[in-house]
């Protein structure tokens, strides 16, 4: 499913197989998730866009082909592509263990092709080997919004009150692994979105209501999973002296003017970018661990067009998996 002109749709799209180069592999996916940034991808809001792209970065699958010089996994492998799929190396950054912003990056489903198709090319250094515990389905989440979630969790800090802007894909995961932590979760949904409120109660959180509202305690910590700017306000009035305020997405409309006194007293916004190899590596050790449940609604690879519109308005809970036909062009929903 192919993006050829900015705003979309996508298109369905028969290509040749392709062959992995020097230190790649090629997977041949069964499940792809359906990330927040992949609207962004067809909205054209993010800069220095590839078209024509094949979106989606949390993929899942087994690798059918190995480059020249990969030794470190296997034919038959399962294993995730996340967002960040190549970095030079040689950057400053890259040399400082600050891959997450590298010079010189590519992104899996925005600069070079992803996920929502039935093989993708990958970098093999990417690739995280994911054993064979947990449905593909389930999984899929896990590659992003999962990553950038553990990722926004670190940055925020070890206080116990943690405020989550937004509860959907990555706010489900990060709110099983806050309270595995021994943290107390607030969910801020749309509001008046009672499900979404309900949904998060479930889960465990402590509280929820509507992003418009006070939390009956102060925070120690919130991070923002929502794309408006002016939830930066809303968290920064919630957050205790000396609080942070995390902005977890690639992508948010513009802060509006703010009075410095609602940064006084230490408090801090910060922003989170992309992910590390090794977030992934210590990620998805731990969530077997925890015992993450993901709610996941499927569709079939064509129907991607449909999942995006179901995500851009909020009609699952949760996160959308693409699930691939199998080799005879059979849908598979059901069957992992």
């Amino acid at each position: 499913m192919m993006l050829k002109t900015p705003g979309g749709p996508l298109e369905w799209t028969e290509l040749p197989d392709r062959e992995p180069g020097p230190n790649e592999i090629r997977v041949q996916i069964s499940a792809c998730g359906v990330c927040r940034t992949d609207l962004h991808v067809l909205d054209g809001e993010l800069p220095d866009e590839r078209l024509p792209i094949i979106p989606g970065h949390e993929i899942v699958g087994r690798i059918d082909r190995l480059g020249d010089g990969v030794t470190d996994l296997r034919l038959g492998q399962r294993v995730g592509v996340p967002w960040l799929g190549h970095t030079c190396g040689v950057c400053p950054y890259c040399r400082s263990g600050r891959e997450n912003l590298c010079d010189h990056p590519l992104f899996t489903g925005y600069t070079r092709d992803g996920g929502f198709a039935t093989s993708a090319i990958a970098d093999a250094r990417f690739a995280f080997p994911l054993g064979e515990t947990g449905d593909d389905v389930a999984l899929a989440p896990l590659l992003c919004a999962g990553l950038i979630g553990w990722r926004a969790l670190g940055i925020a800090g070890e206080g116990k009150a943690l405020g989550l802007y937004g509860f959907g894909a990555a706010a489900h995961i990060l709110a099983q692994v806050a309270r595995f932590q021994g943290r107390s979760v607030y969910a801020f949904t749309r509001p008046g979105d009672l499900a979404a409120q309900a949904f998060a109660l479930s889960l465990g959180a402590v509280w929820a209501g509507g992003s418009d509202e006070a939390p009956p305690a102060r925070l120690d910590a919130a991070i923002i999973f929502a794309t408006d700017g002016a939830l930066v306000a809303q968290a920064l009035k919630a957050v205790h002296k000396g609080g942070r305020v995390v902005c977890a997405g690639i992508h948010m409309s513009d802060i509006p003017r703010l009075p410095y006194g609602l940064l006084w007293d230490e408090r801090q916004i910060v922003s989170v970018a992309n992910l590390t190899r090794q977030d992934g590596l210590d990620f998805l050790k731990l969530a077997p661990e925890i015992g993450v449940v993901t709610r996941t609604t499927p569709y079939p690879l064509r129907e991607a067009n449909r999942a995006l519109d179901d995500l851009r308005n909020g009609r699952f809970e949760g996160a959308a998996v693409l699930v691939m036909p199998d080799p005879k062009g059979v849908d598979m929903i059901g069957a992992s």
